[in-house]
């Protein structure tokens, strides 16, 4: 029997559309991650607090995409009337309030109530959470950057803050692990947009910077190609180097930790890393779709991060 994909309504038998569980919606996203969310080998702890970290940057990212899960009770939850439940700004400021309430009150959403015991456990400040809602409210204002510094202040928002919650949920933030989860974090979020730019295109959002595309004469109607020429092709390469070299990043971090979590992180890295290398194995060509990494290139990153190797 055929399964609907994460986010589509249930269908019964008799052609009826049952509710969204937007919780379990949202959650199931996870698998399609470039990196591993809340992998089997860890704690079970653990695992209940990443998730909780993970329900609430992917339903901020997915209300700032408009992807929501069909039917609207993302909104209802949040308290938003229906006749506002299109306009991402409002819902993102209702979800900021909501927010508020998983640190002083009882929030309305399930996710976030599922967040809460993880922020208490992990006296987890409001900080981080609130850059990534400030990520999604800079994608509906700002729709494209000039400069490189640009797009990585845009990354220090809508990426790096989750590698900062990761550290703190498994207690292991230092300023050094924090730099270099930066680091990681950005080079995802670059690969990411590298991956999506037809996809970011027809959102009218280009995330490849102004000043790069100029250098490399690429023009956003050549982003709209149905296959990339050349110079879209050499600007892919040239922003795929510049994750490599951040992902290079992660090698000390990797290695700083033990155990378990030294195994998330290198899947963390290595994720980024196999993804650099199909963007590479389709020569550069983001257009037609996103080229994504095999499980083979997967697990042969993780065991070259774990050796240590750049």
């Amino acid at each position: 029997m055929c399964r609907p994909r994460p986010g589509q309504p249930a269908v019964t038998g008799t052609g009826t559309a049952r509710p969204v569980d937007p919780e379990r919606a949202t959650l199931g996203k996870a698998a399609g991650e470039n990196f591993p969310v809340a992998p089997f080998f860890l704690p079970g702890a653990w695992r209940d607090d990443l998730m909780a970290v993970y329900g609430f940057a992917r339903l901020v990212d997915d209300i700032g995409d408009g992807d929501l899960a069909p039917g609207g009770a993302d909104a209802r939850l949040l308290g938003v009337p229906p006749e506002r439940a299109g306009d991402p700004l409002v819902l993102l400021d209702a979800f900021e309030a909501d927010l508020r309430r998983v640190f002083d009150g009882e929030p309305r959403h399930p996710l976030l109530r599922r967040l809460r015991p993880t922020v208490r456990r992990h006296a987890l400040t409001p900080g981080p959470f609130l850059d990534l809602i400030a990520a999604n409210r800079q994608d509906q204002l700002v729709k494209r950057y000039e400069t490189y510094d640009d797009l990585l202040s845009y990354c220090a928002l809508s990426a790096n803050p989750v590698g900062r919650l990761v550290l703190a949920v498994t207690g292991t933030s230092t300023p050094e692990r924090i730099r270099r989860s930066d680091a990681v974090c950005t080079a995802l979020q670059i690969v990411e947009h590298l991956q999506d730019v037809a996809e970011d295109l027809a959102r009218d959002r280009v995330y490849l910077p102004a000043e790069d595309m100029r250098r490399f004469h690429v023009r956003e109607a050549d982003l709209a190609a149905a296959s990339a020429g050349a110079s879209v092709r050499a600007l892919v390469a040239y922003e795929a180097q510049r994750a490599r070299e951040l992902l290079g990043e992660g090698i000390p971090l990797v290695g700083s930790v033990h155990g378990r979590l030294r195994l998330l992180l290198a899947g963390f890295v290595a994720g980024g890393r196999a993804a650099v290398e199909a963007i590479a194995a389709a020569g550069y060509d983001v257009l037609p779709g996103p080229p994504k990494p095999g499980k083979l290139r997967l697990l042969r990153e993780v065991g070259v991060t774990l050796r240590g190797e750049g």
